[in-house]
């Protein structure tokens, strides 16, 4: 039992190392984080969108979407602006400049993703994509 239990105690410390050294790769070879373009890829396919609904969109919490819109809007990516008929609503868009890095964004992405599977079969991608389903779900299931 204690070879079968170091084995899954293995697999949880990979994932968790490979989570770690791929955040930060994944940025420096995109030139943005994992969340920042959830966000725009989400914002990608409307025209304006409360700050609120995003927010639940991407199941990131309120104060990160907050720091990361901060972050966009100085890059001058999105624009936010406050509803005129209830101060406490605010929009948010991609814009002109937005729409275009996002493409650049999402070309940078797709090359680092390649380098990551570079060596697998798709039949290897579709195994791995299915064991990770499983304990996606195992893990949702954990209270």
């Amino acid at each position: 039992m204690t070879e079968f239990y170091d084995q899954e105690q293995k697999i949880i410390l990979q994932l968790n190392e490979i989570y770690k050294q791929m955040s930060p790769k994944f940025e420096r070879c995109t030139g943005i984080s994992q969340s920042r373009l959830e966000i725009l890829h989400k914002l990608m396919k409307v025209d304006e969108i409360t700050q609120t609904s995003l927010k639940q969109q991407v199941n990131i919490d309120g104060a990160a979407v907050t720091r990361h819109l901060k972050h966009l809007e100085e890059k001058e990516i999105i624009s936010r602006r406050r509803n005129p008929e209830d101060n406490r609503v605010t929009f948010v868009q991609l814009t002109t400049e937005g729409r275009r890095k996002i493409e650049c964004y999402c070309t940078e992405k797709e090359s680092f993703i390649s380098k990551v599977f570079n060596g697998f079969s798709e039949e290897e991608r579709t195994v791995l994509s299915e064991l990770l389903n499983k304990v996606q779900n195992n893990v949702k299931q954990i209270d």
